[in-house]
């Protein structure tokens, strides 16, 4: 399926949330925001991510959201030191009073931080099922952009058409205007048709556009057979469409025709549009 580079997707399982967005890119590029503790399962991640994508730049969150995932205890044996420093601090000056739980509480040595229990299965399930629903947004759009993309070939082929169609009759008149042209420059003496003729032969050939057309008319078929494959052909349709436009601006070159011209302005334009939107396929 074609895929566009463009997309969303995310999913929480057993206190992960992961968010995935894709943007357009040349090739590749992931950007993994994690909470540190898990900092060691980034390259586990990218493996995965790049298993079932080809383009795109990609930015990831993994948030924990159960606070469960944190785990504080007691120091124990710091705890019965300060209690028995006190103590004795008591009898040696003797303090009256009982020594309550609040004297330790300001005492951050007490607390340690145990590493974060975490189940790794829950992770790789919401990562796969965030990947599974950024892909499904990419495939959807993808197909939007490649039935544009197709009505936009038919677009390019009914004007290369009209074209075509066109340039026998401004053959005929560059002609005979270059016929016009050079009777006038004899003053009307006599002219030598051969000489003529051969002229208009070599003038002809110049004017001759059949090459591109064939050229642009295969393109296109190859574009709109692209369009049908399910492997990245985001490149492959730019490069058709750059070899489509410099057969346009050749077109356009050879025959000044005002009708032609409008026409070929017509193609650039569209191919334009077309070539914006190939940039976001896989």
């Amino acid at each position: 399926m074609v895929q566009s580079m463009t997309g969303f997707g995310s999913a929480e399982s057993n206190g992960f949330k992961i968010e995935i967005r894709s943007l357009n890119h040349r090739f590749i590029d992931i950007s993994i925001k994690l909470p540190s503790f898990l900092s060691h399962r980034e390259i586990p991640l990218r493996t995965i991510l790049k298993e079932r994508f080809h383009r795109g730049k990609f930015d990831i969150s993994v948030i924990t959201n159960d606070q469960k995932l944190t785990h504080l205890t007691i120091n124990k044996e710091v705890a019965k030191k300060i209690y028995t420093a006190f103590q004795e601090l008591q009898k040696e000056l003797s303090i009256p009073g009982q020594i309550h739980i609040d004297t330790l509480v300001g005492y951050k040595e007490l607390l340690i931080e145990e590493e974060p229990r975490y189940n790794l299965d829950a992770l790789y399930v919401a990562f796969n099922e965030a990947l599974s629903n950024l892909e499904a947004m990419r495939i959807l759009e993808g197909k939007l952009l490649s039935e544009e993309l197709a009505e936009r070939a038919k677009s390019l082929n009914a004007l290369i058409y009209k074209i075509s169609s066109l340039a026998p009759q401004v053959l005929t008149k560059s002609i005979d205007k270059f016929s016009e042209k050079l009777k006038s420059l004899l003053q009307g003496g006599e002219t030598d048709s051969t000489r003529i003729l051969q002229e208009a032969a070599i003038m002809s050939e110049k004017l001759d556009i059949a090459e591109e057309i064939s050229r642009i008319e295969n393109h296109l078929k190859q574009f709109i057979e692209t369009l049908s494959e399910s492997n990245v052909i985001g490149r492959k349709l730019d490069f058709l469409l750059q070899e489509i436009s410099r057969e346009v601006n050749t077109l356009s070159y050879k025959l000044s025709d005002y009708t032609i011209s409008s026409l070929t302005v017509e193609m650039k334009t569209e191919i334009e549009k077309m070539r914006e939107q190939a940039q976001n396929i896989q």
